[in-house]
């Protein structure tokens, strides 16, 4: 690849044009519906082998998203793609969900993979675990700061991705829910209908306290480059044409050190301007801000103008070219590019009425490659007969040399298997369903408790703890951050280390990058859902890394739970203010900070409803649900183990609670069966 590589985006073949034309090192795009972006145009399988070749043929790379998380139905459907991608001849697959990597394995093992930033790397650990699984490149968290982005290069050799300018998402990639609890459609499934960018209120009354500015890091891009990044993205497969070109060449301009125009780049898309925050370390209320009219408006003045940017193909291929005449032979044309040689026979060349061929005309002619990638270098002209040749006779071998020269580029080499999935037999719990609690504090304890399998507490909660949890170190089970940054990996080392000497031993975590954390400091390690398990290959996947057991994604139906096959226990969350979001830019702050915030708090939606806010040390906050999932009266019998996740409640509350799911009994108030009867578009 080139030292710094232009990613763009290709939601459609008229803005892959307007990435190429405009100076893009690489596209990336979507192709069937495995893709986080379903709602763009994307790519058919013949369109995707045209865009693979059109951006071939201009020394452009090609990455395919895969990158949504995928039910066992669709494992069949999912293996024609990716032999499809192979087919096509792209140059990486963009993964979230380990069935997708395990299906590339199977069809294509030389097919390069690229961890999405759907996979919420954000750590070093979570890194070293990707790069030491096989993955070629990661796309780091869009929520890192330089220096944190410095760390883990570091750290790692493979490949590394950085998104530079777009849409920033509100919550951390991978562990967004609000579209899928709320209306059904999942941004882990490429269908997010982006309800962050409607009027939330903070507890202060600021409004849009959900939306943030789009990102634009175009002036820090030396930074970027000195650190040692490979590949500088751009966000925006949904976005018009006029969009990626303007990005692209405001980035091109960046990488070269010169002057690009901001004033056009906000006016074509924003939000209010740019934010450099999370690159800079700065999270504060400048971060925030949403799309108004006259963003909009903005927009209309800038588009025809952008269109001059794309609007003439580029032919960076050379080629030379070899005309040879011979008398009562046909002739002869070779045409030689990026170490490809072909050959065409022509017609059989007449003796002139007049002049021979002269080589300008035969170079006038065979020049004609306007429609084309390529250029003429050179022309080798053998004429020693004397000897002339049509021009239509030209044209013609012309026009077959430049198909056969563009299939010889062009044609795959990737060795394609014909695996056929196993099909997987439902798995069938062999005891009677255990019970787990989850608490946000100690103080949430009851003594009824006692009955549980197991009681998962936060690492803190336990440390601030240390003799009322020693007492039940048999039963506790250490809960990791759901997000821990580099500067904190030793630190959350250091505390399970101190955990460890008060005898407990297992630890339960919804990340890759803890996972590599808990079983450096050898404790037994349990799934939580933000490892957003859907299907049997990756429940399968995650016990080859080492787990005992896995709490299934909240975005699977009862049905879908019932046809997982596998081996590894499993369970689900029955109860609980379910996570919507993970935010490391807090919503809550107001211009002096955080005040006399106390930790809990709530956001208000547009329709006057409250949902919790939970501050994690300040260092992320989780949004939750604003009523909770109650399926404890359910037919659980497709498991081995059900959790009630407690957050906001009091002890009577989480005692009340848990009697009546003991007793298979309803709870009273509003709450929902969460997505357990409704399947997900």
């Amino acid at each position: 690849m080139n030292k710094f590589e232009i990613l763009a985006p290709a939601g459609a073949y008229e803005q892959l044009k307007a990435a190429v034309i405009c100076g893009a090192n690489a596209v990336y795009l979507g192709a069937g519906n495995f893709n986080a972006r379903r709602n763009a145009d994307n790519f058919t399988n013949d369109d995707l082998k045209e865009a693979v070749k059109y951006c071939h043929l201009r020394n452009v790379k090609v990455y395919v998203t895969l990158n949504t998380l995928i039910f066992d139905k669709e494992t069949e459907e999912l293996y024609e793609t990716v032999k499809t991608i192979a087919q096509s001849g792209a140059d990486a697959v963009i993964v979230q969900d380990f069935a997708v990597f395990k299906a590339v394995k199977n069809i294509c093992p030389d097919l390069p993979l690229h961890a999405s930033t759907q996979m919420a790397v954000h750590n070093v650990s979570g890194a070293l675990m990707l790069q030491n699984l096989g993955f070629s490149r990661i796309v780091l968290a869009r929520e890192l700061s330089l220096a944190e982005i410095k760390e883990i290069r570091k750290n790692v050799t493979c490949e590394l991705e950085v998104f530079v300018h777009g849409a920033h998402c509100m919550g951390a990639s991978g562990n967004c829910y609000l579209s899928a609890m709320l209306g059904e459609r999942s941004g882990n499934r490429g269908l997010c209908a982006q309800g962050c960018r409607l009027n939330w209120k903070s507890q202060h009354g600021r409004d849009y306290a959900l939306s943030l500015k789009d990102m634009s890091y175009l002036d820090n891009i030396r930074e970027l480059c000195d650190i040692g990044v490979e590949s500088f993205k751009i966000e925006g497969r949904m976005k018009r044409p006029e969009y990626v070109a303007a990005a692209v060449t405001s980035l091109n301009n960046a990488l070269k050190g010169k002057k690009y125009d901001k004033d056009t780049l906000r006016s074509v898309f924003s939000r209010n301007g740019f934010t450099d925050g999370y690159l800079k370390g700065k999270r504060d209320l400048t971060m925030f801000g949403y799309r108004g009219k006259e963003d909009v408006t903005s927009a209309a003045n800038v588009l025809k103008s952008l269109e001059t940017l794309y609007h003439d193909d580029i032919h960076p291929i050379g080629v030379r070219m070899s005309l040879s005449l011979k008398k009562d032979e046909a002739s002869v044309l070779e045409i030689s590019a990026k170490g490809k040689t072909v050959a065409v026979q022509g017609a059989v060349p007449e003796i002139p009425r007049n002049a021979p061929l002269a080589k300008e005309i035969a170079e006038r002619n065979l020049g004609k490659l306007g429609n084309t990638s390529f250029h003429l270098e050179s022309l080798d002209f053998s004429n020693k007969d004397e000897l002339t040749l049509s021009a239509s006779s030209i044209n013609a071998m012309r026009r077959d040399g430049i198909v056969e020269l563009e299939k010889s580029i062009t044609e795959s080499t990737y060795k394609i298997s014909d695996f056929i999935p196993d099909s997987h037999l439902p798995y069938h719990p062999l005891q009677r369903l255990k019970t787990r609690v989850r608490l946000q504090n100690f103080s949430q304890y009851s003594e009824n408790f006692s009955d549980c399998e197991f009681i998962i507490l936060p690492i803190d909660e336990i440390l601030k703890n240390k003799e009322s949890a020693k007492k039940l170190s048999g039963k506790i089970i250490a809960e990791l951050p759901q997000l821990i940054y580099p500067n904190e990996e030793n630190t959350i080392a250091e505390k399970l280390t101190e955990i460890r000497k008060i005898g407990i031993t297992h630890g339960i975590t919804g990340n890759i990058g803890s996972i590599k954390i808990l079983n450096d400091a050898k404790f037994t390690i349990h799934g939580a859902h933000g490892l957003n398990i859907t299907n049997t290959d990756s429940l399968n996947f995650y016990e080859t890394l080492g787990l005992k057991d896995a709490s299934l994604s909240f975005e699977l139906t009862e049905k879908a739970m019932k046809n997982l096959g596998g081996n590894i226990p499993r369970g689900a969350y029955v109860y609980g203010y379910l996570p919507l979001m993970l935010m490391r830019a807090c919503p809550q702050k107001n211009y002096s900070g955080c005040e006399n915030c106390g930790g809990v708090t709530s956001l208000t939606d547009r329709k006057g409803i409250k949902f919790p806010v939970i501050c994690n040390n300040k260092s992320f906050s989780v949004l939750h649900n604003s009523v909770p999932m109650y399926i404890g009266d359910k037919n659980l019998s497709m498991l081995d183990f059900a959790t009630l996740y407690f957050t906001v409640e009091t002890a009577e509350e989480c005692e009340n609670i848990y009697e009546s799911f003991t007793h298979k009994k309803n709870i009273p108030g509003n709450k929902t069966n969460g997505l357990f009867f409704r399947e997900l578009l």
